[in-house]
């Protein structure tokens, strides 16, 4: 995935000088690091499975001045979120790793927002993780600090609800978008999100590893983004489209309806980790994918809610970004549907170079009339749940959607 060539002046304004720590080097919490005017600490830091280097990231941070900082706990404390389940690690001493942080804002006097998460049911050291975050608790009452907690996959009866609802902060379900989440309450705080769900018995929906009605999860979502609710008479500044999978046909309709008047960004929770095939072949028919200003069908419900929310709100008014944030996008959505399957019937993990032959696969996909190309699938972490696209947006004469 490569860098926008021309960065945003509208996000480059917002944002200012950002420091990103994301929370590992998968997909969705490294690519803000390519989206434009965020700094990142030096890739090689990132090690994949490894997990971080976090002295190495101490030592970048300590360095490096900024505005704002945005940062995940677990990658300071534990190497990321894999790391934190089983790294044998004295509580005292995960929170001594975290220090630097209150030291970046003594020295260079930035805002800081932080996410740390509450882990899930086959931690190995769960117990540790929640007494670390409960020792964070008078952080959250600094001046210039957020802090929020976040749940990482709460299947049916888990504890992390629970655990959740014991912190003196906030907290809500996810943890991958997080960090994206976290940037738009940076950058946009205040931006105005009228929420618009498929029907209404889906708001009120039980939805699966969040352990909460929809309608809640939404709600804490949007007080994690600083985002103000708004009703669609109001004018909102983005309209957040929520789809279930009840019926992709109204979907379209509803779309068609709103984009008239709004920007909009879609969730499609029809299934956790894939998207509709139903509900994009509509998009693609009528036009209305390019349309978009954000779309997420990669991970659980809260997973597309925030990365849906993030993007769209962080790239109003960037045509480029948004075009890029779409093709991204669009990779995820088809890795779920074709590309994971693919390779996953083909090849063992860990992954053989010659899984990268998925790419051969691609459709021919074009927004706005640019060619989205791609160059090469990658697998860091030699498997196949995740995978980084290479690609290029190359000019084409028509102003097409898909072929296949």
């Amino acid at each position: 995935m490569r860098p926008a060539l021309f960065l945003a002046p509208i996000l480059a304004l917002a944002l200012g000088q950002t420091l990103y720590l994301p929370l590992d080097d998968r997909p969705p919490n490294l690519a803000p690091c390519a989206w434009g005017p965020v700094l990142c600490p030096p890739r090689e830091a990132y090690r994949g499975p490894e997990g971080a280097d976090a002295g190495r990231l101490r030592a970048w941070l300590l360095a490096t001045p900024g505005q704002r900082l945005v940062a995940s706990l677990d990658v300071l404390a534990y190497g990321g979120l894999l790391q934190s389940r089983h790294l044998p690690l004295a509580p005292e001493d995960a929170l001594a790793r975290l220090l630097p942080l209150l030291s970046w804002k003594v020295r260079h006097g930035g805002e800081v927002y932080l996410f740390g998460v509450i882990p899930r049911w086959d931690a190995t050291f769960r117990e540790r993780n929640l007494q670390v975050l409960k020792a964070l608790a008078p952080w959250a009452g600094l001046r210039g600090v957020y802090l929020e907690a976040v749940w990482d996959d709460a299947v049916r009866g888990s504890p992390a609800p629970r655990e959740a609802a014991l912190l003196p902060y906030p907290s809500r379900p996810g943890a991958d978008e997080a960090g994206q989440v976290l940037l738009l309450r940076a950058s946009r705080p205040g931006l105005k999100v009228a929420v618009v769900y498929e029907t209404p018995a889906l708001a009120r929906q039980v939805t699966p590893y969040e352990g909460l009605p929809l309608e809640e999860t939404v709600a804490r979502l949007l007080g994690s983004a600083a985002a103000r609710p708004t009703a669609l008479e109001e004018g909102p500044d983005l309209v957040l489209y929520v789809y279930g999978g009840k019926s992709p046909r109204q979907a379209a309709l509803d779309l068609l309806r709103l984009m008239a008047r709004h920007p909009v960004a879609l969730a499609d929770l029809s299934r956790v980790n894939r998207g509709d095939p139903g509900l994009m072949a509509y998009l693609q028919g009528l036009g209305l994918y390019g349309r978009l200003f954000a779309y997420a069908a990669w991970g659980t419900p809260a997973n597309n809610l925030g990365s849906a929310l993030a993007q769209g709100g962080l790239f109003l008014g960037d045509r480029e970004g948004r075009l890029l944030r779409l093709a991204e996008a669009y990779f995820g959505y088809w890795w779920g549907e074709v590309g994971r399957p693919w390779v996953r019937a083909r090849f063992p993990e860990p992954l053989p170079e010659g899984a990268g032959e998925v790419a051969a696969l691609w459709p021919h996909l074009v927004l706005e009339g640019r060619r989205v190309v791609l160059r090469r699938v990658a697998f860091p972490w030699k498997r196949a749940f995740e995978a980084w696209p290479e690609w290029d947006l190359a000019p084409t004469s028509w102003g097409g959607e898909l072929l296949e």
